[in-house]
């Protein structure tokens, strides 16, 4: 079953007071320090590490009928032909089961439900969950500069994505070799807590085949609770 990590962060949208002076040779574009505050926007970063693959949907709010209508994209148009899809999130008040009852009838509800296998993150250790990761460099890489409407904000936020996509990027994230004790050089290096170990130890497996990869991702179940994830790109 493909794991798949998912999160949320909002974020505001800001407008210019003055027109900013375009750069010119040798001079980079200047604005003035004023801004116009238009309101927020939600990004919802999905992503399945193994495959190197995120996907980015800009919403207006973030809601349990937001939610569970990104939980129905990421099955019905995403992964509509898996069986089960092991989904990782964290302890948000919105990421239960009951948003899915808010926003479709039960029978629906049911059913998407039925297709998912949800594990939590710890309370205090969201980090494990890759989705966040993401959405940090979506920050970093994309939103460094003013973005004034939610339709532009969209627009970088899919070319973002589908760089990152066609790159195959991985995530950057590694114990010291010093806490980690021995560390492979092309692998990335997770450290879980040992309640969470126990949830997601049914579905580790020794070695996962990822194409385009040179060498197969390996998730290894050790009992001090270090876990080999993915390539290191």
């Amino acid at each position: 079953y493909p794991v798949v990590c998912l999160d949320e962060q909002p974020t505001q949208l800001i407008g210019e007071t003055r027109q900013p002076i375009p750069m010119k040779p040798s001079q980079p574009q200047r604005y003035d320090y004023e801004y116009e505050r238009l309101g927020t926007a939600v990004n919802f970063m999905t992503t399945e590490p193994l495959a190197g693959w995120r996907k980015v949907n800009v919403r207006q709010t973030r809601t349990a009928v937001d939610l569970a209508q990104e939980v129905k994209e990421l099955l019905d148009v995403d992964y509509p032909d898996v069986e089960k899809v092991v989904l990782v999130w964290d302890n948000l008040n919105t990421h239960v089961s009951a948003s899915l009852y808010k926003a479709f009838e039960p029978a629906e509800a049911r059913r998407l439900l039925e297709r998912l296998d949800i594990h939590y993150t710890p309370k205090h250790g969201s980090w494990l969950d890759i989705a966040e990761i993401e959405l940090s460099v979506f920050t970093k890489q994309c939103l460094g500069c003013r973005i004034s409407d939610i339709e532009t904000l969209r627009s970088k936020a899919k070319a973002w994505q589908n760089h990152r996509n066609t790159a195959q990027r991985g995530v950057s994230r590694c114990l010291s070799r010093q806490l980690s004790g021995d560390v492979h050089d092309d692998l990335q290096t997770l450290f879980f807590s040992a309640d969470l170990l126990g949830r997601i130890e049914p579905y580790l497996v020794h070695r996962i085949p990822v194409s385009g990869f040179a060498r197969p991702a390996k998730w290894i179940f050790c009992p001090g609770g270090l876990v080999e994830f993915f390539p290191f790109l």
